[in-house]
């Protein structure tokens, strides 16, 4: 792949956007990153603190949903990779409120791909040879049971509003691969953990309650399973099938971590206990973990067989979930300003501040 690109990041100043924009901007020197983000609540500035605009990056308030922006956007900064994080992703949100997952993940994908066509198809592009990966999520093939693992041939069978917006926006990038030819590929992803993720998700939110003595709570009897991949893994695999994958090609990306979830905060309190002693109760944290009314349409088992993406690409998982683990533990608790400033909000106050 040539270098000199131009990297369009849609998201990247959300959890995995923010991670990927680091990743690209300390491995790939030679590509210029366009970071586009609405900041909604998931979008946070404070993810990338350190990253200065200039030749290298910049960054753009913009909503992918406003198609003059995204076209006008294409033109002037010559976009020729689009790597397409943004999007409204938490389960539980999508049940109470699935208007905004519609609009964000389906609107807001055929905005993108509207924009693209329309720059690279033109008679006009003399850009480098296009791409656009969009990620998604393992979600869209719905929920397995004690045994078997998703593949890129498993038939989509989404079970939430989320996933189902996931889904329709994987339809509609291969509609415009065979209806346009447009040069598209997509990841499916299994779940993320790591540095900058938003405490609404299991991990960030079982460590910010045991380290304030709040009680861990675990929908149902706590043994539905996911498959977790540690967020740099998944951003060298997204860069790895940005260069290599083939066009029309969707990746299945899991980390060879299968975990019920009362593992997960089990671990998270052992590791807590060892790294900063006993709370003050002198009980360890895992006497806080309280089980919950069940989510509704809660899948069981997520599994994910990415073995197509490491005999084409040569990408595999690196980190086991006990390093990644202790590696996001120790980022929080040494990150814990940002901590604070996500749960009381005050990183909203400073958008509202900069951008009304």
């Amino acid at each position: 792949m040539e270098t000199n690109r131009r990297i369009l990041v849609t998201g990247g100043c959300g959890f995995i956007g923010a991670n990927f924009v680091r990743l690209l901007l300390a491995h790939q020197p030679d590509w210029r990153v366009i970071n586009l983000d609405k900041l909604t609540y998931a979008g946070n500035l404070q993810n990338l603190e350190g990253v200065v605009e200039g030749e290298q990056y910049r960054f753009v308030k913009a909503d992918i949903c406003d198609a003059s922006a995204m076209e006008a956007l294409f033109v002037e900064e010559q976009i020729d990779l689009v790597a397409h994080f943004a999007a409204e992703s938490h389960v539980d949100r999508s049940i109470t409120g699935p208007a905004a997952f519609i609009q964000t993940n389906i609107v807001g994908t055929f905005t993108l791909l509207e924009a693209a066509r329309k720059a690279w198809l033109s008679d006009t592009w003399k850009g480098n040879d296009p791409r656009f990966l969009h990620i998604s999520t393992d979600e869209v093939y719905g929920s397995l049971g004690d045994t078997g693992m998703f593949t890129e041939t498993t038939p989509f069978d989404p079970r939430s509003p989320y996933s189902a917006s996931k889904a329709s926006s994987d339809h509609l990038v291969n509609a415009y691969l065979h209806t346009y030819d447009l040069p598209v590929l997509i990841t499916n992803c299994s779940n993320n953990y790591g540095p900058y993720q938003f405490p609404e998700k299991l991990i960030p939110l079982v460590f910010h309650n045991s380290t304030t003595g709040k009680e861990l709570p675990i929908y149902g009897d706590g043994k539905y399973v996911r498959d977790w991949l540690y967020v740099k893994d998944h951003c060298e695999a997204i860069v790895e099938v940005l260069i290599k994958g083939k066009i029309g090609q969707s990746y299945n990306i899991g980390g060879n971590n299968e975990k019920q979830n009362l593992e997960v905060v089990t671990l998270i309190c052992d590791t807590l206990d060892k790294k900063i002693g006993l709370p003050v109760s002198g009980a360890p944290r895992r006497e806080l973990i309280t089980f919950v009314k069940d989510r509704l349409g809660h899948d069981r088992r997520y599994a994910i067989d990415a073995s197509f993406i490491r005999e084409q690409l040569g990408w595999e998982p690196k980190v086991t979930f006990e390093e990644g683990i202790e590696k996001t533990v120790d980022w929080y608790l040494a990150n814990q300003d940002w901590v604070g400033s996500v749960i009381d909000g005050t990183y909203l106050k400073y958008y509202e501040k900069m951008y009304g």
